[in-house]
């Protein structure tokens, strides 16, 4: 059997993980605050006792994350922020460990618990619980004051403020429940980042998907291609087999 069907299968595996990346990029292109993911192939030399030089398989490269800010929309709802510049505000995975998101739909559950998505916003001391009935402003420091929260219905007072993180340079990698973190150090742990008050939101307003609707359409069609045309190298190939086959039992 000609070895070119396990090169066009790599390949053919590869065409259809991409199709998979572009296809949750597209589903998210009106998610708040979503960060397309990437993706990448590179061709390695098939090793073995009868490969040939050239005879290469395609594999999947590190995967990676578009950081570049999304478009910002102005809401007018007091609890609706966009991050300033690179950073992220933290939240309780279901885990419990601290992850990071640039969603800032925040929302205030039946217990007072201020949330993203489901998830706890961690404050200076854990998730932030809100007075209930109260009227909620965000400062660009990430403060949250409340009105009338049980001393007077004009008095002020603040609950909480929301932890804001800055990567920099270090890469957050994304987890299956598309929360951000750390990676892990050389002990496998993962450090949670410390608060940056240098970051600032801007309330009343979201940060929308970076994805490109017309990029990610463009993208599949290319994978879509790309895969069909492996898939008639290995028709191909297995084709001018069973004519070898064919020949030598004729001639035998």
């Amino acid at each position: 059997m000609d070895r070119i069907l396990y090169t066009a299968m790599s390949g053919a595996q590869q065409g259809l993980q991409q199709q998979a990346v572009v296809t949750n990029n597209l589903a998210n292109t009106t998610t708040t605050g979503f960060r397309a993911q990437l993706f990448a192939a590179r061709a390695v030399p098939v090793q073995g006792e009868a490969a040939t030089p050239t005879r290469v398989s395609t594999v999947a490269s590190t995967p990676g994350t578009d950081f570049s800010p999304g478009p910002i929309t102005t809401t007018g709802q007091p609890l609706d922020v966009a991050i300033d510049r690179g950073g992220w505000i933290a939240v309780q995975a279901e885990d419990g460990t601290e992850a990071y998101t640039r969603r800032g739909e925040l929302q205030v559950n039946s217990n007072g618990v201020l949330e993203i998505a489901g998830r706890p916003v961690i404050g200076e001391g854990g998730p932030i619980i809100v007075p209930l009935e109260s009227l909620l402003s965000m400062g660009d420091d990430g403060t949250l004051s409340a009105i009338g929260a049980g001393q007077g219905p004009d008095a002020i007072a603040d609950i909480g403020r929301i932890k804001l993180v800055d990567p920099g340079q270090q890469p957050l990698v994304r987890g299956d429940d598309g929360l951000f973190r750390p990676p892990e150090n050389e002990e496998g742990l993962v450090i949670p980042l410390p608060r940056d008050d240098a970051v600032t939101v801007v309330s009343g307003s979201l940060e929308g998907s970076n994805v490109s609707p017309v990029e990610a359409m463009v993208s599949m069609i290319s994978a879509a291609r790309y895969f069909e045309m492996q898939m008639s190298v290995i028709t191909t190939a297995d084709e001018n087999d069973q004519r070898a086959n064919s020949i030598l039992s004729l001639q035998g």
